[in-house]
C-alpha cells in the first residue's frame, strides 16, 4: 500500500467564533508530529466522511500560529449547502478524530519581520489571523489589516483582534469594512484606503473572488507591484485525494517514458517517470512523500519548480502567469514533454 501522508488527528476543543464559525483545536499523535511544522498561512486537508464508506476533502487553513499557540487550529465558517462546512459545525466534537494530510499551502509572506498589508473577506480572515499572530511574535515587523464583512455579527475573532491591537500599539491596525454599513467594497473604495500604505513590503489577500479581485485591481491602482500580492485561492474538491493512487503503468515498448530527478527535503532521487502519469503519482507510488491536497489542480500545495527539462500541465487553477514564468508547476498535473527534467520542491 502507498503511504500517501495522511494522519489521524485528535479534536481537543471546538470553539464558537460566532453562529455560523467553528474552531477545532486539534493534536496529531506524537510519533507523527514532525510532520505537522507549519508556516503561518497554510492549510490542512480534511477527510470528509460520506455514506457508503466513501469520502470526499475540503481545505481549512489553519488559524493558529506556529510558535505562538500550543496546538493547531481551523476555522470553518457555514456555507450554504457545504458538504463539508456543514458536516464540521454540525457533527464534529471534542475528542472526536479526523483524517488530514499535513499542512501544505504557498500563502504565507516571505518574511515576518516587514511591513505587511493583509485584506481578509469574511472566513478569509482564517490565515490572515496566523500571519498576524506570527508577525506580532516577533520584536519587528507590522500589518495593516482590512476585514470586510457582511454585518458586525459575521466578524471573525472579534475580540482577539481587538485584544491585539492593545497590546501591539503602532504594530497593528486593524480596519473593518460592514457590508450593512458601507456597502460591498469597490476597488475605487480600496484603492482610497490603501493609497497611504502603498510602501508596504507585501500585500496578501484571502476571501471570496469578487473581493480578491476589487483588491488586486486596488494594488494595481495604488502602484504595488503584482508580484508583491499573494493571493489565497481555494476551490472545492470533487475527488478524495486520501485514495490510493493507481498503480503506475509497466513500461511498453513504444514508451519509453522519461526520467525525473527530484530535490525535496535536501535529497535528490533519480526515478523513471511513464509519460502519461502524474509526477505527484511517480513520487507517492516510490514511497516519495511529496506534499499534496487536492491532486486536482486547484490548490497549490504541491507546487514544485522545474529547475531543467520541460513539463506540461493538464489543469491549473492556482498559478498565476508569474509563477508559471519562474517555472513553478503543479505536481499534481504535471506530465513530462522532455526525456529529462528536473524539479526541486526545496
Amino acid at each position: 500500500m502507498t503511504d500517501i501522508g495522511a494522519c489521524t488527528v485528535t479534536v481537543l476543543d471546538v470553539i464558537e467564533e460566532t453562529r455560523d464559525a467553528r474552531s477545532l483545536v486539534l493534536e496529531a499523535p506524537e510519533d507523527v508530529r514532525d510532520r505537522f511544522g507549519y508556516r503561518p498561512g497554510q492549510f490542512l486537508t480534511l477527510r470528509i466522511p460520506a455514506a457508503g464508506g466513501s469520502g470526499t476533502a475540503r481545505c481549512y487553513s489553519l488559524s493558529s500560529a506556529p510558535g505562538v499557540d500550543p496546538h493547531m487550529k481551523i476555522t470553518v465558517k457555514r456555507v450554504s449547502g457545504g458538504t463539508g462546512s456543514n458536516w464540521i459545525c454540525d457533527h464534529v466534537r471534542p475528542g472526536d478524530t479526523l483524517q488530514v494530510l499535513p499542512p501544505a499551502g504557498l500563502f504565507t509572506p516571505e518574511r515576518l519581520d516587514g511591513r505587511l498589508f493583509l485584506f481578509a473577506g469574511g472566513s478569509g480572515i482564517t490565515p490572515v489571523m496566523s500571519i498576524i499572530k506570527a508577525v506580532l511574535a516577533r520584536p519587528e515587523g507590522s500589518a495593516v489589516l482590512c476585514y470586510a464583512n457582511r454585518d458586525e455579527s459575521s466578524v471573525i475573532f472579534a475580540a482577539e483582534l481587538r485584544r491585539l491591537v492593545e497590546r501591539h500599539p503602532g504594530r497593528l491596525q486593524v480596519v473593518h469594512w460592514l457590508e450593512s454599513v458601507q456597502g460591498l467594497p469597490t476597488a475605487a473604495a480600496l484603492a482610497a484606503l490603501a493609497a497611504p500604505h502603498a510602501d508596504r513590503d507585501a500585500a496578501l489577500v484571502c476571501g471570496p473572488e469578487p473581493f480578491m479581485d476589487a483588491v488586486a485591481d486596488a494594488m494595481r491602482d495604488v502602484g504595488l507591484p503584482r508580484e508583491r500580492v499573494i493571493v489565497e485561492r481555494f476551490h472545492s474538491l470533487t475527488g478524495d485525494p486520501f485514495a490510493e493512487p493507481e498503480p503506475l503503468p509497466a513500461a511498453s515498448g513504444g514508451d519509453a517514458g522519461a526520467r525525473v530527478t527530484v530535490t525535496l527535503d535536501g535529497e535528490r532521487h533519480s526515478l523513471p517517470w511513464p509519460s502519461g502519469t502524474p509526477l505527484l503519482d511517480v513520487l507517492l507510488a516510490n514511497g516519495i512523500r511529496a506534499p499534496f491536497s487536492c491532486r486536482e489542480g486547484a490548490c497549490s500545495a504541491c507546487a514544485c519548480q522545474v529547475v531543467s527539462g520541460e513539463v506540461k500541465m493538464l489543469r491549473n487553477d492556482v498559478l498565476e502567469e508569474e509563477d508559471l514564468a519562474e517555472g513553478w508547476v503543479l505536481g499534481c498535473q504535471s506530465l513530462p514533454v522532455t526525456e529529462d527534467v528536473e524539479v526541486t520542491y526545496d
